[in-house]
């Protein structure tokens, strides 16, 4: 959301804010992993926000602006500060892909516990990965808006997301794996039977 035109006034601050709550508490959500502490942090981003709306440079990405403040909120607060501490060693190991289809109840079943898998792999995270997949990945954040949001390089931006995506992945792999093995194991044994359906 770029911003052009003549002065900037507090009702200006509104049409361009209000906007981007649902986005911004979502992603407060995913960093502070608690609903009270994003109700915080969302609400002293947008006090500080209009704090410092004057200083908001005309022509410049509004919502690239509006995470920015959100995210150095967060990582200034005791919980960012407390996650931030510790940064993992990255893996490189990379192993088979799987396939699944998606037709019957049971593979429906199992893509909704895929889905609680993946959240819980993304409460996991360190908060630089988490971030950085929640911009790009929900938010749909090009990596420019990232960048400006996260204040590093493009360069940098696109090696986070491959490192947070390896790693997902890495975190993902062995519960999936052990569910498809548990459904394969399943299928053969119930195959052609009626449940009495």
């Amino acid at each position: 959301m770029d911003v052009s035109g003549a002065d900037l006034k507090p009702d200006s601050f509104e049409e361009l804010a209000v906007p981007l709550f649902d986005q911004l508490y979502n992603f407060a959500r995913w960093l502070t992993q608690n609903r009270e502490e994003a109700e915080d942090l969302v609400q002293e981003t947008y006090t500080k926000a209009l704090r410092g709306f004057s200083s908001f440079q005309i022509g410049t990405n509004f919502r690239a602006w509006m995470y920015r403040i959100l995210r150095n909120t967060f990582l200034t607060s005791r919980t960012g500060l407390k996650v931030t501490m510790t940064v993992p060693l990255d893996t490189d190991e990379d192993g088979p892909e799987l396939a699944i289809e998606r037709d019957t109840p049971e593979t429906l079943l199992f893509e909704r516990s895929n889905r609680e898998l993946i959240e819980g792999a993304m409460d996991d995270l360190p908060v630089h990965f988490r971030e950085i997949l929640l911009l790009c990945e929900v938010e749909e954040m090009s990596y420019q808006e990232i960048a400006e949001t996260l204040s590093v390089p493009i360069g940098t931006v696109m090696s986070r997301l491959s490192r947070a995506r390896r790693s997902l992945r890495d975190r993902l792999r062995p519960p999936l794996q052990e569910s498809v093995t548990a459904m394969n194991a399943k299928g053969t044994v119930t195959k052609g039977t009626n449940h009495g359906l």
